[in-house]
């Protein structure tokens, strides 16, 4: 027994990092307490999970070359995708945002486009210009981040507005809000007056060095607005001189936005119905012209009340629009409001958690698609108000809301989305979710006020209650 024991203990030294031996060999040592760490005794209790047998040295080998969602793929799952819809809004072409954030200005700009082909018997892939709100975008959110630093030049650096402004001056990303108060001020212009760059398509590099730019220029203003007799008007004047800054940044590389424009529109034979000149509000007047204060945001977050409006500070891309505002709700109260606009050919603005059991090669969402707790042996059981208060899910990604099968009771089976990621990706440039996918892993829609019930629309007219920018719920969708 004495000789096992002292092999058993010169066994565990071997195993134990030099600076444990160290200490459990240094005169009257005391024995190894737990403080939060990871004790010897706990690592071989950790260690009996992994069986090292022929079943787990098989799936190893398997798991060291392979991705968890290849092998976790559900075979039994794979009948499930049915591309059938009982209600669908036609849609035309599918659109691209190739490698940029603009997923929100996409799909914002789809809803707006497949009325304007329907209404004008446009072709199927005219397109508004992405590059021309999205310049206007980059700029109005520069000024909504050097205005917001000299609004707060008060504050320390260490403040957390003040510290999440500077993290955050300018990003891709966005929200429906953002769509209307830019097309508002800005108007809209077909795709052929300017057209996409390699910037627009491809942001990381330009935004980059324009948030570098901006960081810089908010010390400037803060150290600026700090000085005494520093008047309001000086403070405008610098912000505007950095604004010029950031305009010629944004020609150079997005191209500068025309102020007016010679377009001919064709019709759904291509033929040309006419040749005239317009002014991007002229232009959107004509052939989309839209009154945005008719349309809401609902959303099904569990973490918080619902039946409540909230609005998220700083959430706009205009200084001088709106927050983004949107009202709470349950999602089995959520689905007749899309089914109601769907069946009236009315696409929406919808946004969720694309990643989550996502097909890739189908286009198909679904909550069996993978099983991963098979595949490692345990289970994965949080509920969705358990996974947003634990930030492992949030809305990321926005589409068009276009189709809804329905089951013989009006209750939905599956949807799917127009998404803007080219043609070529998922089912013909489309996704399908299965309802039960639907409920878990989607957060917004953006709906018209007819097909919101009047007792939701009284709803809409509360105070809201306002939550922080920095809020891990309201990163901005890309």
């Amino acid at each position: 027994m004495k000789r096992i024991f002292i092999i058993a203990t010169a066994a565990m030294l071997l195993a134990m990092p030099a600076q444990a031996q160290k200490k459990s060999t240094a005169k009257n040592a005391p024995k190894e307490a737990y403080k939060g760490g990871i004790t010897t005794e706990m690592m071989q209790q950790m260690k009996q999970s992994y069986g090292n047998n022929a079943s787990d040295k098989a799936l190893r080998n398997i798991l060291v070359t392979n991705s968890p969602a290849k092998l976790a793929l559900n075979y039994e799952n794979a009948t499930a995708f049915d591309s059938h819809f009982s209600n669908r809004v036609e849609s035309k072409a599918i659109t691209d945002q190739k490698s940029s954030g603009r997923c929100w200005m996409f799909t914002g700009m789809n809803v707006l486009r497949n009325k304007a082909i329907r209404q004008h018997n446009l072709p199927a892939d005219f397109q508004f210009s992405q590059a021309y709100t999205f310049f206007y975008d980059q700029l109005e959110k520069s000024n909504l981040f050097l205005q917001a630093i000299i609004d707060t030049y008060k504050k320390p650096m260490d403040d957390q507005e003040v510290d999440w402004l500077f993290k955050n001056p300018l990003s891709d990303g966005g929200q429906f809000t953002g769509i209307a108060n830019l097309i508002d001020k800005y108007g809209l212009v077909p795709a052929e007056a300017m057209p996409e760059t390699y910037n627009t398509n491809n942001t990381s590099s330009i935004s980059s060095l324009i948030q570098l730019k901006l960081r810089e220029d908010g010390l400037q203003l803060r150290e600026m607005a700090a000085q005494k007799n520093v008047t309001p008007e000086k403070l405008q004047a610098k912000k505007t001189e950095m604004l010029g800054t950031i305009y010629r940044m944004l020609a150079l590389t997005f191209g500068e936005p025309p102020a007016e424009f010679t377009w001919q529109q064709k019709n759904a034979k291509g033929e040309i119905v006419s040749t005239e000149k317009y002014t991007p509000m002229s232009f959107y007047e004509k052939f989309a012209k839209t009154d945005f204060s008719t349309y809401y945001m609902v959303m099904n977050d569990p973490t918080r009340e619902y039946y409540k409006v909230y609005e998220i500070q700083y959430d706009r891309h205009v200084y001088d629009g709106q927050n983004w505002r949107y009202l709470n709700l349950p999602m089995d109260e959520i689905a007749p409001m899309c089914i109601a606009s769907i069946k009236d050919s009315t696409m929406m603005y919808f946004s969720c958690d694309v990643a989550k059991f996502l097909n890739r090669d189908k286009g198909f969402m679904d909550e069996n698609n993978y099983d991963y707790g098979s595949l490692f042996g345990t289970t994965f059981g949080m509920d969705k108000k358990q996974r947003v208060a634990t930030h492992a899910s949030g809305s990321s990604h926005a589409m068009t809301l276009c189709a809804v099968d329905l089951d013989k009771d009006g209750k939905p089976i599956k949807w799917m989305v127009e998404n803007s990621w080219g043609s070529s990706y998922g089912y013909q440039g489309f996704l399908i979710m299965t309802n039960a996918w639907f409920n878990e892993y989607m957060f917004r829609v953006v709906l018209e006020d007819k097909y919101i019930p009047a007792k939701y629309r009284e709803m809409l007219n509360q105070k809201p209650i306002m939550l922080p920018a920095w809020d891990p719920m309201f990163a901005p969708e890309e």
